[in-house]
């Protein structure tokens, strides 16, 4: 989906590029709101369907919807009012501002949306039900392409609205999603019910868990600004070849990456649930294990098809040389971003977000800041340091996280959160 939006954008301008990718800064805040949301919902879901409790299993999701709905206003607000200034903020050219605006603007109109599915999906997956987020996910992202396509470009009988068509396909996608995630609720197709959230303890548990969630996604896309304005400074055309970049990498990885980091949530966190420590570390290690031999496969292939991938994208030569070099770096990360992700999610199903939190905040400010902007700015080495930045930010946050999840402190949290439920439960 979001690989179609840049193929369309690519075909507008560059800066149609630097635009869409500008706003998708802003569009991840309640993006990682969302995910964090979900991650709380997940944890305990999978949790509490290990050990059969199907009355906190119920009362943590539905707290989690309307944490979801209520959250989301505020961003909807923003993409209202605050669109422009915020595109205005990193200083690019005015056309950048134009067309960026109206797509942000109506994207985030539909943030309580998209934070609702994040949360139900999430869900769904934490009982072992991978299907029914594939059929939600599956029918709207199609539908998403294909308005992007038409509205993009102006196909068939559609009008051309460039960038804003790409924002009025997302929007309408995130609307449709969040209608099919609650109805799956509402119907027989799942045993999870829609309860009144009347359980502070339980609401204070999902905060904890999604909070230090929400905060990491935060920090990860309040460093992108500086890191977007550094890459400003090289010229547009890097700045957009970064988004190409990330695109290709993320088209390429993430639905590896993602499946083995949930699939570990599931898996831990119902063996958690059933009060079995060995098999959970059992579980996370040997996941991580087949996790990075996928990733050294695909990450081989993704950095000799570099360039070509990039050309896909674009016909810039300036866009496509500074796409094939990120990609190759982001190809070098690709083990170390399998093995974060599946130690984070096993430590997730474990509710135990905080320290990926760390993790990557500190690796952000290390490798993603100081090293661009101290190495590439003021001492002069321009673009390699940024991928320099990207190997390095990879390794250092999967070696923190491997190395917290061999302790047993997480475990032990997980059962005492646990305990709590049970006593709230019966109060």
């Amino acid at each position: 989906m979001r690989t179609t939006d840049l193929l369309v954008t690519g075909l507008i301008s560059p800066a149609a590029i630097s635009a869409i990718g500008i706003a998708n800064l802003y569009t991840q805040f309640p993006l990682f709101l969302g995910i964090g949301l979900g991650s709380g919902s997940m944890a305990l879901t999978s949790q509490d369907t290990g050990r059969g409790s199907t009355v906190t299993r119920d009362r943590a999701v539905s707290t989690a919807c309307v944490l979801a709905l209520v959250l989301g206003v505020p961003f909807a607000l923003a993409g209202i009012f605050l669109s422009q200034a915020a595109l205005a903020l990193l200083g690019p050219p005015a056309e950048v501002i134009r067309a960026g605006s109206l797509y942000l603007s109506v994207v985030l109109l539909t943030a309580p949306a998209r934070q609702i599915t994040l949360v139900v999906v999430r869900a769904l997956q934490g009982t072992g039900d991978t299907m029914t987020p594939m059929y939600i996910r599956g029918v709207t992202n199609v539908l998403n392409i294909v308005g992007t396509v038409s509205l993009g470009l102006g196909l068939g009988p559609a009008p051309r609205l460039g960038v804003f068509g790409v924002g009025l396909a997302t929007a309408a996608a995130n609307v449709l999603a969040a209608s099919l995630a609650v109805g799956v609720l509402l119907s027989d197709w799942t045993d999870i019910a829609l309860v009144r959230p009347d359980d502070p303890k339980i609401a204070g548990q999902v905060v904890a868990i999604a909070a230090p969630k929400a905060v990491e996604g935060f920090t990860q896309t309040a460093a992108e600004f500086p890191l977007n304005a550094v890459l400003l400074t090289f010229g547009v055309n890097v700045n957009a070849g970064y988004h190409v970049s990330r695109r290709v990498f993320q088209q390429v990885s993430a639905p590896l990456t993602r499946s083995f980091g949930v699939v570990t949530s599931i898996v831990v966190g119902q063996a958690v649930g059933e009060r079995d420590p060995g098999e959970a570390t059992f579980l996370g290690h040997s996941t991580a294990v087949l996790g990075v031999l996928v990733s050294l496969v695909v990450g081989l292939l993704l950095f000799v098809g570099a360039t070509p991938l990039a050309f896909v994208f674009s016909d810039d030569a300036g866009t496509v040389g500074a796409a094939a070099f990120f990609v190759r770096a982001y190809a070098v990360s690709m083990p170390f971003v399998m093995a974060y992700r599946v130690f984070a999610g096993a430590l997730e199903g474990g509710s135990e977000t905080r320290v990926p939190f760390l993790a990557n905040l500190s690796g952000l400010l290390l490798f993603m800041l100081a090293v661009p902007y101290v190495g590439g700015v003021v001492m002069g080495y321009g673009v390699p340091t940024v991928g320099v930045g990207i190997v390095a930010y990879s390794v250092w946050r999967a070696a923190l996280v491997g190395a917290w999840f061999e302790r047993d402190g997480w475990l032990d949290r997980a059962g005492r959160m646990m305990d709590a439920r049970d006593a709230a439960s019966t109060d």
